[in-house]
């Protein structure tokens, strides 16, 4: 027998009692004892006994022209929008962080009410969407989110133009160091507390303050309170680490629960936001401190000062937690390292 063929479906009787539909389909052998299969809601053997024979020859009948008008396919197919919704729904449900995840519900938010408007995806669409932003470095991350959605539908067979939009150069974020440390850090420290210790683990650790640091529990510090314990799961490189806490950072420590956070006091740190609203309220009230500095400045500052005293990239990349020494090198360029000295130079 053929494909898309099918013997038309005949009404049977079991030794029971109990009325089925039996039929090939594509050299398959189906018996179905309801309609469940098509959508319908016929159950013959829910009939009295004399009914059920009448019952199941309307459900033959069903069962053929479902069969017939679906392409001689037992499964109805998707229209073009369940099929993305579909397909989307894959993509989500793989391992993705929290950002990249909402990102590409975002962006696939976007493309779905396109489809739905327009019964497509053109990529002068796609195209339209990076191209809203000024600023290269948006117009990267967002072209570079639509692309992934884009091939991902490509992939999985989905008609959608892809985008041929080329990436922008962005322009270089130089970080300077922060000229006086100290008097920084008593400003900040006169402002807030958690704040002022988040910018010293920052400078003193080298730790990063929105995840690293915000997240930190006492169960993470030694019992001395000398090491900071972090796991790869909890550091950007995903290798696990071990900081030592200078003594000017130990002192003013007062170790408190092990499963409470540091900052909250609590099982439940501050959300991912607390010291980027903090800092831009402190820089509100100290205008003067300059647009360009922010707490990663900290973090820059004591990359400087380890360098300055040991002269060791390699030694700069253990303290920074880089996952290679070519991170740190690229890191170097904008903390204003100096390549000469006065001996160096020129004599007369």
């Amino acid at each position: 027998m053929p494909n898309n063929s099918l013997s038309y479906p005949k009404v049977c009787k079991r030794k029971d009692g109990k009325y089925y539909v039996d039929f090939k389909l594509n050299n398959k052998r189906y018996r179905l004892f309801s309609g469940r299969v098509i959508g319908s809601s016929l159950y013959p053997n829910s009939y009295p006994a004399k009914q059920r024979y009448s019952v199941t020859s309307t459900l033959a009948k069903e069962v053929y022209r479902f069969i017939v008008s679906n392409d001689y396919s037992l499964t109805k197919p998707l229209s073009t929008v369940e099929n993305y919704d579909s397909i989307i729904r894959d993509k989500l449900a793989e391992p993705l962080s929290n950002n990249y995840r909402k990102m590409l519900v975002s962006m696939s938010g976007l493309l779905r009410v396109q489809l739905v408007k327009k019964g497509s995806i053109s990529a002068s669409f796609l195209n339209s969407i990076p191209l809203k932003y000024n600023n290269n470095t948006s117009y990267n991350t967002i072209r570079r989110h639509v692309n992934v959605i884009a091939n991902y539908l490509n992939s999985r067979d989905f008609p959608v133009e892809l985008s041929r939009l080329k990436t922008r150069k962005q322009e270089e974020v130089l970080h300077s160091p922060i000229k006086d440390v100290k008097k920084l850090l008593f400003r900040v420290k006169e402002y807030n507390e958690n704040l002022y210790l988040c910018c010293l683990l920052t400078y003193g650790c080298l730790l990063r303050p929105h995840q690293e640091i915000r997240l930190l529990k006492w169960e993470d510090f030694s019992d001395d309170l000398s090491h900071i314990n972090l796991g790869g799961n909890k550091v950007k490189s995903k290798r696990n680490r071990i900081v030592p806490v200078p003594s000017y950072i130990k002192e003013i420590l007062v170790k408190g629960s092990p499963d409470h956070n540091m900052f909250s006091e609590a099982s439940q740190p501050y959300n991912k936001g607390y010291f980027s609203l903090l800092w831009r309220r402190f820089k509100r009230l100290n205008p003067d401190i300059g647009t360009s500095t922010t707490i990663y400045s900290f973090r820059h500052s004591g990359a400087l000062e380890i360098y300055k005293r040991t002269g060791s990239i390699t030694k700069l990349q253990k303290a920074m937690g880089h996952s290679s020494i070519n991170v740190s090198l690229t890191y170097l360029r904008g903390l204003e390292v100096p390549e000469l000295n006065e001996d160096d130079m020129p004599m007369v």
